[in-house]
């Protein structure tokens, strides 16, 4: 038989459903200020029946989930780490471009210039390879240098010491502005100045400093390049101007590349033969190697006397410019099929020699053996 209802349980009873709805519908804007919502042990209720003891409410169900995506949105924009490695990558190619070039200007070496015959000689020993007394390529090779360097700092590398991300790729931005600015003067210098002249090493250095200056531009971004346009700017009017300052200054006589006219021309060779030279020139003519040389080089002339007069005269000489030399000549087909770059040029046996040759490594790649040699014959 079940018991009759006490009116008092029946009053708690509706007491607890309403302190549960509140709770239940309160609670979200209570978590929302609060994240957690406590309620003091030492809250009590009293109804007139019994004293009843609130138990301590703790909602933070949501806490870690909203300190989460706090903590996710709070994390700054990664860095493009692809660029800066670009950055290193080509930095180093033109710092040992430079660097080779900077090393022939310094000994006044000539330099093998692929595709274009002695013309990078030509424009490297000329006066516009020269700023303020400094060797052009010196500066390209701080330059690329310094990009490399920036490249790996801001890579995450971090061994630049003191400098921060946002100036190092301010001064980045800054180094391959001026590097561009200094490639499209010398690109129209070349162009005016040297006329029909190519030089592969200029244009492989200008290319390498056009791509360095649109790849750090594709990483700052429309927005930032709008805040650098005056510092860029700047600093083209910079470098321009000290460019013009320099060769104003320096005054650079009428022997560019671009006026020079040689009618072609021989030299006397005055050394007399000897036996061996003799033999050595009979035998390389019998299996076919030849001497690729042009009048004006003096290393050419240097072989021709190291073999003597008469048995130069026994040598496959091939002359690569029989017309004589002006602006726009070519060199001629027979070289410039055999890939002839530089002079003098030998090929015996389908091995190519560059520059002057001793008579004991032509010896060697001719097959002749001076043991076998009898000065009677």
């Amino acid at each position: 038989m079940k018991k009759p209802e006490v009116p008092w349980r029946r009053k708690w009873k509706k007491m607890t459903v309403v302190m549960a709805s509140f709770v239940s519908t309160s609670a979200p804007t209570l978590l929302h200020r609060s994240r957690c919502l406590y309620l003091p042990r030492s809250s009590t209720w009293t109804n007139p029946f019994k004293r009843a003891t609130m138990l301590p409410v703790k909602c933070c169900s949501g806490l870690r989930e909203n300190t989460e995506t706090e903590a996710e949105t709070s994390k700054p924009p990664p860095r493009n780490i692809s660029t800066y490695n670009w950055c290193a990558g080509l930095g180093a190619l033109g710092f040992l471009e430079t660097g080779y070039l900077t090393y022939m200007k310094l000994t006044n070496s000539d330099i093998s210039c692929p595709l274009s015959g002695g013309t990078c000689t030509d424009v490297l020993n000329s006066d516009y390879a020269v700023v303020s007394g400094v060797p052009l390529p010196l500066f390209g090779m701080v330059a690329y240098g310094l990009v490399a360097a920036l490249g790996l700092h801001l890579a995450g590398k971090k061994f630049l010491f003191g400098l921060g991300e946002t100036n190092g790729r301010l001064i980045l931005l800054g180094t391959t502005t001026s590097m561009a600015a200094a490639s499209s003067y010398f690109l129209y210098l070349l162009s005016t100045k040297f006329a029909g002249a190519s030089c592969l090493y200029c244009l492989v250095s200008a290319l390498l400093s056009f791509s360095l200056f649109f790849i750090v531009l594709k990483e700052f971004g429309l927005q930032e390049i709008q805040k650098t346009a005056g510092l860029q700017l700047l600093i083209v009017s910079i470098v321009v101007a000290s460019l013009n300052v320099s060769y104003n200054t320096s005054k650079p006589v009428s022997t560019s590349f671009a006026e020079i006219e040689l009618q072609p021309f021989t030299i006397e060779i005055t050394t007399e033969s000897s036996p061996l030279s003799l033999a050595l020139a009979k035998h390389l003519n019998s299996i076919g190697a030849k001497m690729y040389g042009a009048f004006w080089c003096s290393h050419c002339l240097e072989q021709k006397q190291m073999f003597g007069r008469e048995a130069a005269k026994l040598l496959d000489y091939v002359e690569c410019f029989p017309d004589g030399y002006r602006t726009g000549t070519k060199i001629a087909k027979a070289c410039s099929d055999a890939g002839i770059d530089g002079f003098p040029t030998w090929v015996i046996n389908g091995q190519v020699l560059s520059g002057e040759q001793d008579f004991q490594e032509l010896a060697r790649a001719s097959g002749f053996i001076p043991e076998d040699f009898d000065p009677a014959t």
